[in-house]
C-alpha cells in the first residue's frame, strides 16, 4: 500500500513487482481449480467403474457355483 502512495522510482518498481506477484498467484490458483475439478471428475468415473466391476464379479461368482436343483437321472 505504501509503495502505491510514494512517488519515487523505487516505490513504483516495487508496486509493479507486487502486482505481478498477485497476478502470478491468481494464475496458479486458477490452475489448481482446474486440476481439482478434473480430479473430481476422475474420482467420479473411478467410483462408477468400481461399482460396475463389483457387479460383474458378483455375477461371475454366482455362475461358478454349482446349480442348486438336483439333476434327474436319465434312463430307467
Amino acid at each position: 500500500m505504501l509503495s502505491s502512495v510514494l512517488n519515487t522510482g523505487r516505490a513504483v518498481q516495487m508496486n509493479i513487482v507486487i502486482i505481478r506477484a498477485f497476478i502470478k498467484l491468481r494464475e496458479i490458483l486458477a490452475g489448481n481449480r482446474d486440476l481439482a475439478r478434473r480430479l473430481d471428475q476422475v474420482e467420479t468415473r473411478l467410483g462408477q467403474h468400481g461399482s460396475a466391476i463389483t457387479v460383474v464379479v458378483e455375477e461371475i461368482k454366482k455362475l461358478k457355483q454349482p446349480p442348486t436343483t438336483p439333476k434327474r437321472r436319465m434312463g430307467f
